[in-house]
């Protein structure tokens, strides 16, 4: 099965201008720090639910107030490329523990399982073949979750992954398209007929989605898939109308002012990885990234989701978890010093080429 690297050359690109001034900044240096692994082949994510080598993490709110986690392509083998692995994609995993307990996050149940056994994908995947849309399908990605307690309901959005294949502009993969999965039972979750189609340039910027609610909006920031250079765009929809696309307001700038129900203009330019927006309990809102000029991966703060972003504040760098990606932010964290919590990929590979780690980690920085 070929995959994507993880970053490639962080030296390959430069960040871009931002389009108001000040939003993209020196990164201010502040690293956070390890706290433990939260996956592997000699934890008890494998031996309870088959889930050993796996990436991303990606936490949020459950409708009954727990958190669950998404995981990507999961094997349960240490790392992708071993034999007779049961690749899987996507994985829940979910946790009542709060992740600033002394012992960190500790995962008390699977989707789709009652008490141990093995994990199974929460929806299809094509697994390089024909997906369910009769288009050819490598894998499906989580980009992140959201719950509405007021339904039961849950909703992830995914990528539909085309090629791992390197493209123009530094792009390490392409996405087919972006699309809305949901589940009113808490695990069986059925794919919409919703797409968001990436075009063949791989330049579509609403292709890696991060969600967050606040009152009677969902608030969606997203960039292009394969981690490359270019805009990151903010969209709001009203919540009960999420699987409208006419619903969907973009934020823009028409020359003089920034306002909603307009052509999306990028809030921010870079190289981005995969996005992560939260806000906190005091009302902060919190959004973190892999920076793949720097290979750090970084937060930002604003007081609202359509205000300015402060500076970059370095939390992990490659020189602490090396093949670093990621970068999901806890729903749990607060605002004050040592409680942020970040779900952090690390995949390293052999001078042969060979895999030597493939997990997640959680990290505790500040924000």
């Amino acid at each position: 099965m070929k995959r994507r690297t993880f970053l490639g050359s962080v030296a390959a690109a430069g960040v871009g201008a931002a389009v108001a001034p000040g939003l993209l900044a020196p990164a201010v240096a502040q690293a956070a720090t390890y706290k433990k692994r939260v996956t592997g082949a000699d934890l008890d994510t494998n031996s309870r639910w088959q889930v050993a080598g796996t990436d991303l993490g990606i936490p949020y709110v459950l409708e009954n107030g727990s958190i669950g986690y998404l995981f990507g392509d999961t094997f349960n083998s240490p790392w992708p490329e071993q034999q007779n692995n049961d690749w899987r994609s996507p994985v829940m995993l979910r946790s009542a523990v709060h992740p600033g307990e002394a012992g960190g996050i500790v995962f008390d149940s699977a989707a789709k399982v009652a008490g141990n056994g093995r994990a199974p994908e929460i929806m299809h995947n094509g697994h390089n073949g024909i997906g369910i849309d009769n288009l050819w399908e490598v894998t499906v990605i989580p980009n992140d979750g959201i719950s509405f307690p007021e339904t039961g309901r849950q909703l992830v959005s995914y990528m539909s992954i085309e090629h791992w294949n390197p493209g123009p502009r530094y792009s390490l993969w392409k996405s087919r398209y972006a699309g809305l999965a949901y589940t009113d039972n808490g695990n069986d979750f059925v794919r919409t007929n919703l797409k968001w189609f990436n075009d063949a340039d791989n330049a579509d910027p609403f292709q890696m989605w991060t969600m967050q609610r606040d009152g009677d909006w969902v608030y969606v920031f997203s960039v292009r898939s394969g981690r490359q250079d270019g805009p990151m765009m903010l969209r709001r929809v009203p919540w009960e109308q999420l699987f409208d696309p006419a619903a969907y307001q973009g934020w823009g700038w028409n020359g003089s002012n920034w306002g909603w129900g307009r052509p999306c203009s990028p809030i921010l330019n870079g190289r981005f990885g995969e996005p992560s927006v939260r806000r906190l309990g005091d009302g902060t809102w919190v959004m973190a990234y892999l920076n793949c000029a720097t290979g750090n991966i970084v937060t930002r703060r604003a007081n609202t989701p359509d205000s300015a972003w402060n500076n970059e504040k370095i939390q992990v760098t490659f020189a602490q978890e090396p093949s670093l990606y990621g970068g999901f932010i806890h729903p749990w964290s607060g605002a004050g010093a040592n409680e942020l919590h970040l779900m952090v990929s690390k995949w390293t590979h052999g001078p042969a080429g060979n895999s030597t780690a493939y997990h997640v980690s959680q990290y505790v920085g500040s924000v």
